[in-house]
């Protein structure tokens, strides 16, 4: 069985909380009452008049129910509370939409990524209003001779109290959760309405995500408590000390984040039914394994569980997991993913391009473009995939016959502009940016491609609906700023649609080249294993899928301890400390891995660019 909850165990044994943590304790604890347990210890012992208490987080995290749970405890040792929640000092919806208006942008899909700062959310006054709120509630709580409990919560806590707490917590989630929020009835951060779930997605990806998960960075070292709400009936609470030291362990040895599916308007069948997806799921388009920004990551320690963003661990051990190489490129940004695109009993993607280097940055602030590649593991039927120009398709005409179709509502022959070529199993076809794609129905597509995802330019998309029951976006003059009409059949089939090369051979096994261009910052290898493989990551991170065969087992071979198994279609990253290595084969027949990682020849930096 597919395994949707990979669980990444801590080999470090004992973890020990920071003894400058006030009343922690060691490794995870679960439950409300234990989020409340140091609060009460330090009230007990320390019997203060005045505790400052900030519950910063996540936007979507349950602040109310964590609240409520330390209200009920501090009132039964005599404390009065005040609560101030940190939306009483935002600026409003409407102040909070013209601020981030060129982010946002009025296009349907696509915005434009904010430099801005927490800072941006707040009125100019805030912290003097909060801090003028406190000195009040101080001076009545000390003339009533009471002791008082201050609780500052919501996104932002700790920056309006500037930092001055007896106790921080942060309550977290991942962005999978999250998107369920808002499907749901969760708004963004400060606004009172938003059109639909694709301006919700859009708000978070441009203005949310860049501002709060860079204010998390920045302040969780500061911060006393980590707490996972992904599963709120049952929190999971470790100190900050543990958390790095427990994302330490695990980024010594091979990873695997939590896939994160979704559903499309194209989607298959195949993923449903392999991954035991819900029933009532009309289909599954995409599982996400990894594309770092997404995916969170489970980790175990003591016979307890505790998910966290991937991103933590990214920007605690990226140098353990890229190496320094890849560091001095990417920074903490993890360059590669591997995702799947599920047609099997869909039907077509839309017809698509994805922007060039310059063009993205200068248009969406995004700093790394979208470069592809589809790997089929699975077709069926006369299953096909789309690439590059046919030899006849000029600019004008393929332009004037995507407009006219959105105009009339009459469709058009795809493959009278671009080349169709049948899928089989095993194929690999390299996609650059600028290079008119898409996969057709019927199939499965393992894409291992650059980090980016958000930005494909529809060219043309069967004059769908989405699953919103409304028009799908269509980019056409995005892409048609874009495409390389150069890259038509005679160029694609001989720089895009390579063959397999040998690279080496051990017994029986050997390693290939199946895919890599100057265009492309990934490799992509794949091996073809009976028994035993012997590797090393050379000081990079290296990424496999398991694409054909039953299971395998990767094995450290400086501590025979260390080891991961999987199976046919699971992903495991090789952090680039891990060194040497050996694949076992452990089916009863052969097997195939896709082994892919940044290419050597890549050495742009798209972090200075």
């Amino acid at each position: 069985m597919f395994e949707k909850r990979p669980v990444n165990p801590v080999r470090y044994h004992p973890i020990q909380p920071d003894s400058t943590i006030p009343y922690a304790k060691a490794g995870l604890q679960q439950g409300y009452e234990a989020i409340s347990a140091p609060l009460i210890s330090l009230a007990e012992q320390d019997h203060p008049s005045l505790l400052r208490i900030a519950l910063d987080g996540t936007h979507g995290a349950q602040f109310h129910s964590v609240q409520q749970s330390m209200i009920q405890s501090l009132e039964k040792q005599g404390y009065s509370t005040l609560v101030m929640e940190t939306s009483r000092f935002i600026k409003t919806s409407k102040a909070l939409r013209q601020h981030f208006q060129q982010n946002i942008t009025d296009n349907r899909a696509f915005g434009y990524f904010t430099e801005g700062t927490i800072e941006d959310y707040f009125r100019s006054n805030a912290k003097q209003e909060a801090a003028s709120t406190l000195h009040d509630a101080t001076t009545t709580a000390q003339s009533s001779r009471l002791p008082l409990c201050v609780i500052t919560y919501g996104p932002g806590a700790y920056w309006l109290g500037d930092g001055n707490f007896d106790m921080t917590y942060f309550l977290d989630i991942s962005r999978e959760y999250q998107q369920i929020e808002y499907k749901q009835q969760l708004l963004n951060f400060g606004f009172d309405e938003n059109e639909d779930d694709t301006e919700k997605y859009k708000i978070a990806l441009f203005v949310e995500w860049p501002i709060f998960e860079t204010y998390r960075k920045q302040i969780l070292n500061a911060v006393h408590y980590y707490i996972d709400m992904n599963q709120p009936e049952a929190p999971v609470m470790t100190t900050t000390c543990t958390l790095r030291q427990m994302i330490s362990s695990i980024a010594q040895a091979p990873m695997r984040v939590k896939p994160f599916f979704a559903p499309g308007v194209w989607g298959g069948q195949f993923l449903k039914e392999f991954a035991d997806l819900p029933a009532d799921w009309a289909n599954c388009a995409w599982s996400f394994e990894p594309i770092a920004p997404e995916n969170s990551i489970i980790m175990e320690y003591e016979g307890k569980q505790i998910e966290i963003p991937f991103l933590l661990v990214m920007h605690y051990e990226h140098a353990s997991i890229l190496g320094e190489r890849l560091v001095k490129l990417f920074g903490d940004y993890f360059p590669i993913r591997f995702d799947y695109l599920d047609t099997m009993d869909g039907s077509n993607l839309s017809c698509q391009v994805h922007p060039k280097q310059e063009y993205i940055r200068n248009q969406f602030n995004e700093f790394m473009a979208q470069q592809e590649s589809y790997y089929i593991m699975e077709s069926k039927g006369n299953s096909e995939v789309y690439l590059g120009l046919t030899e006849s398709c000029t600019k004008e005409g393929f332009y004037t016959a995507v407009q006219t179709a959105q105009d009339t509502g009459i469709p058009i022959e795809i493959t009278d502009y671009v080349n169709s070529y049948p899928a089989k199993k095993g194929d690999l076809y390299l996609i650059p940016t600028g290079t008119v794609h898409a996969s057709g129905k019927d199939n499965l597509v393992l894409e291992i491609s650059s980090t980016t995802w958000w930005f494909t330019f529809k060219i043309y998309d069967y004059l769908r609906q989405g699953l919103d029951g409304k028009p799908r976006p269509i980019n056409i003059d995005h892409a048609f700023e874009n495409i390389d009409f150069f890259k038509k059949t005679k160029w694609v089939e001989e720089h895009l649609i390579p063959s397999p090369t040998l690279l080496r051979s051990q017994n029986d096994n050997q390693e290939y080249l199946l895919g890599q261009h100057a265009d492309l910052l990934f490799y992509v290898h794949r091996v073809h294993l009976h028994d035993i493989w012997e590797d090393h990551t050379n000081a990079e991170m290296v990424m496999y899928n398991l694409v054909e065969g039953e299971q395998v087992r990767i094995i450290s071979c400086a501590d025979k301890s260390v080891h991961v198994e999987f199976k046919y279609a699971e992903s495991y990253i090789l952090p680039a400390s891990f060194g040497a290595y050996r694949i076992v084969n452990l089916g009863n027949g052969p097997c195939k891995l896709i082994k892919a990682g940044v290419s050597k020849t890549w050495d742009v930096s798209l972090i200075e660019a």
